[in-house]
């Protein structure tokens, strides 16, 4: 029976191999129909998942997607982007766009693993992946553990949100710089990193996995904060929870009966990576989004999705359109960079982070979002920071902090009082509904004049 699955699943993929031949994806970059941006037009066979890994390639080259359309009518897919680099201009970098048509380009194979064509599969260093409670100082007990344990961070993600947080990070043993593959030393990394985690009267369970493979930061720390229900309304008994409420974004899902689809519609503040967040978690919950569009506007956001679940069914009940609704509001919301953004850029060292996170918790600061590099014998990191009980974080104490590390090396990238004036909430007003319903009366994006035709 194994024999006739394994055959089975040779010929799907010789079958798919045979389509991509016969059909190779082709990429048409225009720098000059669009005055503001540059165009990606994709248009390939349609396979599961590819949306997502187009999505994740342009995020990955950190570009911004300002507008997109989405048609993946019957066995072909069709993507239109718009984007700009980090400063809001037109790519013209011939590095990124060579790259770009050789990712997405007939020379691309698009493959359900959902990696990255850019993640490079790392031989010498070892993966570590924590989920578990958060609470204040908990970054700094970790790195501490790690740096006793003799291991060097090499890189590390740290994400939390609605009580919980989730770390991906790249050690390597300190002695050798390379990765580390005795069982029994990762047995003891293992149970020392899950006991921090646990801490105390922490009813959830705690989850450390270490691994050798290659791994997408961000597509793994999703599916974690996912798999830890990270998305489940918890009580809060403190003023946070007012806060959070304000800054909700606005998710709706309604069927569609005529065409059987469902349309999931977001608006929300616009911001990096957004697109990515919202796709790659209908992609996890097994949503096939067939048509859609992405618009911003000023700082606010508009998105639109035409869905079915993989099964070929739209949303079936009350309990699941409230299951995307929250997944997809706890998708937008983990990102959300909450706190005094740090960037420290020093010398790398055995036991960086564990000084700088520790002297952190010793002014009361708790990371809430992490992002540790290491390039060329430097650290490049960025932390998010907020008082631990709360209150907004006193000026004289991050003066303290940067002196007893470096002012040239930690540096302040906005100040607590910007932080006391975060803008308002997004509009609850009802969204334009079915704004992409008039896909089904045209045959292209030509017709909707917002692409010029590329035959």
């Amino acid at each position: 029976m194994d024999v006739g699955m394994s055959f089975s699943q040779d010929m799907d993929n010789e079958y798919e191999k045979l389509i991509r031949r016969m059909n190779p994806p082709r990429v048409v970059i225009d720098n000059d129909s669009c005055k503001k941006a540059t165009v990606i037009r994709v248009d390939s066979a349609n396979e599961y998942g590819i949306l997502l890994e187009v999505v994740q390639i342009l995020t990955d080259l950190n570009l911004t997607i300002t507008k997109a359309y989405i048609s993946s009518d019957g066995g072909w897919f069709m993507d239109v982007f718009n984007v700009t680099d980090q400063d809001g201009n037109k790519v013209t970098d011939e590095v990124v766009l060579d790259y770009i048509q050789k990712s997405l380009g007939p020379e691309a194979c698009f493959s359900t693993s959902m990696r990255s064509v850019g993640v490079i599969p790392s031989t010498d260093s070892t993966v570590i992946e924590l989920t578990g409670c958060d609470r204040p100082g908990l970054l700094s007990e970790l790195s501490a553990v790690l740096t006793h344990l003799k291991c060097s961070v090499l890189n590390a993600e740290v994400w939390t949100h609605n009580t919980r947080a989730a770390a991906v990070m790249q050690v390597t043993d300190d002695s050798t710089g390379c990765g580390i593959s005795d069982p029994e030393r990762l047995s003891r990394i293992k149970n020392l990193l899950r006991n921090v985690l646990k801490g105390s009267n922490t009813p959830r369970e705690a989850k450390t996995v270490v691994s050798h493979g290659e791994v997408h930061t961000d597509r793994r720390l999703h599916q974690m904060m996912f798999e830890d229900r990270d998305y489940e309304h918890r009580l809060v008994d403190d003023d946070s929870s007012i806060q959070d409420e304000r800054q909700r974004p606005d998710v709706c899902v309604d069927n569609w009966l005529d065409k059987d689809y469902s349309v999931v519609t977001v608006r929300c503040k616009d911001r990096p990576k957004l697109l990515f967040d919202t796709v790659c978690t209908l992609t996890d919950m097994q949503y096939v989004v067939f048509h859609g569009s992405v618009d911003t506007e000023g700082t606010e956001a508009y998105q639109e999705y035409y869905v079915r679940h993989i099964d070929g069914s739209p949303v079936k009940s009350e309990a699941e359109k409230q299951r995307v609704i929250q997944c997809l509001e706890a998708a937008i919301k983990r990102r959300v960079s909450e706190g005094l953004k740090l960037e420290l850029c020093t010398s790398d060292r055995v036991g960086l982070l564990s000084n700088v996170t520790r002297i952190f918790r010793e002014n009361s600061l708790t990371v809430t979002r992490a992002e540790v590099k290491t390039k060329g014998g430097k650290a490049l990191n960025t932390f998010y920071v907020s008082d631990a009980s709360g209150y907004s974080i006193d000026a004289k104490t991050i003066d303290s902090i940067r002196q007893t590390i470096g002012q040239t090396i930690l540096k302040v990238k906005n100040n607590p009082q910007e932080q006391q004036q975060r803008q308002k909430s997004p509009s609850h007003e009802s969204p334009t509904r079915f704004l992409f319903g008039g896909l089904f009366k045209s045959k292209s994006f030509v017709n909707f004049g917002l692409v010029r035709s590329y035959s």
